[in-house]
């Protein structure tokens, strides 16, 4: 086997075999703790400029298929695994894992401890990290690591959207109309939507409110993401328009932060960020605990214990992280205006979340129908 190093930003080496493509990778190490649905990890836009680290120690069991892809390609930056699978045994497959990531030109590793990178990720938090079955010297490695961008200040959202417009119809008859913003969209979210009889607009992430509003959408969906959300001013003055025009808006993961800027209130940097399918989270308006599905490096900053005040009136934290108390949703109480930071479309599952596109067609229809004050309870 060909073999391969992984070199941390500071200094951490890893010595392990070639898995995928050969090559070199440079990116941000993060870790997913989802024991499943590591091909839909790997076609998340969300995942751009990133190099995930599987905490499952085997992967590639289910080989792959032609219907699990949630974009039109794979995203991440590099793939490193413990254990990957010999042969795939599923009967939904239609290829390994390893081929698909050769044919993608994705650089990975494996036969590494995955648990001892995820154990340092954790202790020292997120950095760049090199992967390399090509260069076989750490320090020449180092260097290239080091002389990359960091994931602060990125603006990777135009790069992994649609470049044309495109529409996603209802299943059955048509309810509502709305235009998505496509920041990174899965294609799970409009199939989602689409159950409910939502026609489905998908938009460019440049576009601008006007563009939002052009069709005269019954509402307005914020689409999960990649990059630094304090880097989308762009996407936040769009939002701030369709607040200003009272469209019914309902944002996920990138979408929350984008609503959360919109609003006037900060964002940051998590330590090591949430990602995988096991994420207790507090609904405060339902005084429920969902477990979800989560993919951020970044987070909004407001008050867990009282609402805010905001050029659009009031919004409170609707929902909290059970690990950490970290902001997980916002409510606008005076605009029709809602959003989580978790991703309720989630194919591979958990599905606890999904009745939120429930509430987003409650709000469309409250607002149509004209009811005062239409929020997102």
């Amino acid at each position: 086997m060909l073999s391969a190093i992984l070199v941390l930003e500071d200094g951490r080496t890893f010595r392990g075999e070639a898995y995928g493509a050969t090559g070199t990778t440079v990116g941000e190490a993060v870790f997913a703790t989802g024991m499943t649905g590591y091909q839909e990890t790997l076609t998340d836009p969300s995942y751009s400029h990133q190099v995930v680290v599987m905490t499952a120690p085997h992967i590639g069991n289910t080989g792959v298929n032609d219907e699990d892809d949630e974009s039109s390609r794979m995203w991440v930056a590099g793939f490193v695994v413990r254990d990957p699978a010999r042969r795939p045994a599923n009967w939904r497959s239609t290829g390994s894992l390893d081929d698909a990531l050769v044919a993608q030109g994705v650089v990975g590793i494996s036969g590494i401890d995955t648990r001892a990178l995820t154990r340092h990720l954790r202790e020292r938090g997120a950095m760049r990290v090199g992967i390399s079955s090509e260069i076989s010297d750490p320090e020449e490695l180092l260097a290239r690591v080091t002389a990359a961008d960091s994931m602060t200040g990125a603006d990777l959202a135009p790069g992994v959207s649609t470049r044309e417009p495109y529409v996603v119809p209802a299943v059955g008859e048509k309810r509502f109309t709305i235009s998505a913003l496509d920041l990174g969209i899965k294609t799970a979210t409009p199939r989602h939507l689409a159950e409910l009889g939502v026609e489905t607009h998908v938009l460019p992430a440049t576009s601008t409110a006007a563009d939002l509003l052009a069709a005269g959408p019954d509402g307005v969906f914020l689409s999960n993401g990649p990059g630094d959300p304090a880097a989308a001013d762009y996407a936040v003055e769009a939002v701030r328009g369709v607040l200003d025009a009272r469209r019914p808006l309902f944002g996920i993961c990138f979408g929350n932060q984008i609503l959360g800027r919109a609003l006037g209130l900060g964002t940051y940097k998590l330590r090591f960020g949430h990602r995988g399918l096991n994420q207790p989270v507090l609904d405060r308006v339902s005084g429920t605990v969902r477990v979800t599905s989560h993919n951020h490096g970044f987070a909004v900053d407001a008050p867990l214990d009282r609402a805010t005040d905001t050029p659009y009136g009031r919004v409170e934290v609707s929902h909290v992280g059970l690990n950490d108390d970290v902001v997980e949703g916002l409510r606008c109480l005076d605009v029709p205006a809602f959003s989580v930071q978790f991703h309720p479309e989630a194919a591979a599952g958990p599905h606890d979340a999904a009745p939120l596109f429930q509430r987003f067609v409650d709000l469309m229809s409250a607002q149509k129908e004209g009811s005062p004050g239409a929020q997102a309870d």
